[in-house]
């Protein structure tokens, strides 16, 4: 599967005003896409722990908050979405097609 980096998403930031771009990284999987927002992820592990084939993985990359972050092997991502629901920061979002 292919990833497509920098996805450029807007997002509202209600402390400034105005909208401040986040940068997602997205994977194109067998069933849709799956997308992590480094900004977001503080390097948790819960979506590690709750992956059920155990594609989801530390990153090379440190996140915002400079400790680890996630990263996928897209190929076996069965896009079943526990990941974007155990994630408490909503750093990962998956689409089914």
């Amino acid at each position: 599967m292919s990833n497509e980096n920098n996805l450029q998403i807007q997002a509202e930031d209600s402390t400034a005003g105005g909208e401040q771009p986040l940068t997602g990284e997205r994977w194109t999987t067998a069933r849709g896409s799956w997308t992590i927002f480094p900004q977001l992820c503080k390097g948790c592990g819960l979506c590690i722990e709750r992956c059920p084939t155990g594609v989801i993985r530390w990153a090379d990359e440190l996140g915002a908050y400079g400790t680890n972050r996630v990263t996928v092997d897209a190929d076996g991502c069965i896009t079943c979405k526990l990941c974007a629901i155990y994630c408490p920061d909503a750093a990962i979002s998956v689409v089914e097609d």
